[in-house]
């Protein structure tokens, strides 16, 4: 039987980095993949807490916006070693795909033919094969039933017809208040566990910080806009604009995609073309997708880019996660046994397919595929993904040099 947490050897914030720095180099597919070599590594193979306990802080990351695979991982951390702890996991699971990125970013910002422009437009072409495949996934697991299809299809249409943060947003609220009204009526709470129980999730934190926590991170939210006003700059903005993304992303790493597109492709800090060349060549490396953070910042065409630029947007997007996983920890326990909680976060989760679905069509699309052979070699990355069940970094490498190949050919 696995042991809980607070037995016996206490595991060190240095240890703690290093299980996740190997998880950071090895964990390719996905969050969803991620979720389960963290279950192989912690909960099977080190008994850090129970398959119980595991379910448990699984859910609640999935309840909380931001990536849950980032947010588990720092919870674990947080869980075993305190706040140093929670620091150490996420330094190791993000770092390695941060400097590749990172260092593609800069490339690109620098003129440097970092790869051939058909490689570039086959990562192009692959992120349509990889949003396409979120929203069929998402899709099947989230949309469930006739009402929560309808929400996804008017969410869709709605961030068509108003485009940009605000109307992604509003939908997301908007979705929230139906999915209470539809699915939250009537139904009774789950029962109390008791109390003492062997599987529970140990929090080394006191519900005291736990608020201080969250009522930081919606300081954070109001305030910085209000900063940037008031001390207009880019390095300001910049902090102002990934922070709000962190804290405003339901349902994972593929649906930060619509919200930094506008972000910052919209005010021109990135080209549309390296925007989704830095997406595909997310989909090639280990680690949580929010790391596309470290290319943007690198290949930011205003100041601050490079490393420093990295640096700033790649903190910037965690730091809600942090905040949010953090604070919310010490209260879980009554939060995720609440009917209308889950109801209402059945009503977002419908509206973030359609908002990914929006994105499949501007920009991902409407960027990338440009003739019958994009198509082709969009249709064959996510058969392969899809059905074949390939491996997202193979098939990133199999669409670069097609799509070198076909610019050599047509």
């Amino acid at each position: 039987m696995p042991q809980r947490s607070t037995g016996g050897d206490p595991t060190s914030a240095w240890q703690v980095f290093w299980i996740f720095l190997r998880l950071g180099l090895t964990s390719f597919g996905g969050p969803v993949a991620h979720l389960g070599y963290f279950r192989d590594e912690l909960v099977q193979r080190r008994q850090w807490l129970t398959e119980r306990s595991y379910a448990d802080l699984v859910a609640l990351c999935q309840f909380l916006p931001g990536p849950a695979s980032s947010q588990v991982g720092m919870a674990l951390g947080l869980m075993r070693a305190g706040m140093p702890g929670a620091l150490a996991a996420w330094l190791g699971f993000t770092l390695p795909s941060a400097l590749v990125l990172a260092l593609f970013g800069a490339g690109l910002a620098g003129g440097y033919a970092v790869l051939p422009a058909g490689a570039l437009h086959g990562l192009k072409v692959v992120a349509v094969a990889v949003v396409a495949q979120a929203v069929w996934g998402m899709a099947r697991s989230l949309c469930a039933g006739r009402a929560r299809v309808t929400l996804m299809a008017l969410a869709c249409c709605a961030v068509l017809l108003v485009p940009g943060v605000w109307g992604q947003v509003g939908v997301m609220l908007a979705a929230g208040a139906a999915g209470w009204w539809l699915f939250g009526r009537g139904r009774a709470a789950a029962p109390e566990p008791a109390i003492g129980a062997p599987d529970g999730l140990h929090v080394p934190l006191r519900r005291r910080t736990g608020a201080v926590l969250l009522v930081a991170f919606a300081a954070l939210l109001v305030l910085l806009p209000l900063a940037v006003r008031l001390w207009p700059g880019s390095l300001l903005a910049m902090v102002d604009a990934f922070y709000r993304v962190g804290a405003l992303v339901f349902g994972g790493g593929h649906v930060v995609l619509p919200l930094l597109q506008a972000e910052v492709v919209g005010p021109g800090w990135v080209s549309a073309d390296a925007f989704l060349a830095g997406y595909g060549a997310t989909q090639a490396v280990p680690g949580p997708l929010f790391t596309f953070a470290a290319f943007l910042g690198a290949s930011m065409q205003v100041w601050p880019g490079g490393w420093l630029g990295a640096a700033v947007c790649l903190v910037a997007i965690f730091v809600p996660s942090f905040l949010l996983v953090a604070g919310a920890l010490p209260f879980w326990e009554p939060l995720r046994r609440s009917p209308h909680a889950q109801a209402v976060l059945a009503g977002v989760n419908a509206a973030v397919v359609g908002l990914l679905l929006a994105a499949l069509y501007h920009p991902v699309w409407t960027s990338a595929i440009h003739g019958g052979a994009d198509f082709g070699l969009a249709l064959a990355a996510f058969v392969a993904l899809v059905f074949w069940r390939a491996p997202p970094w193979a098939v990133v490498l199999a669409c670069g040099a097609g799509g070198a190949l076909l610019a050599a050919w047509l």
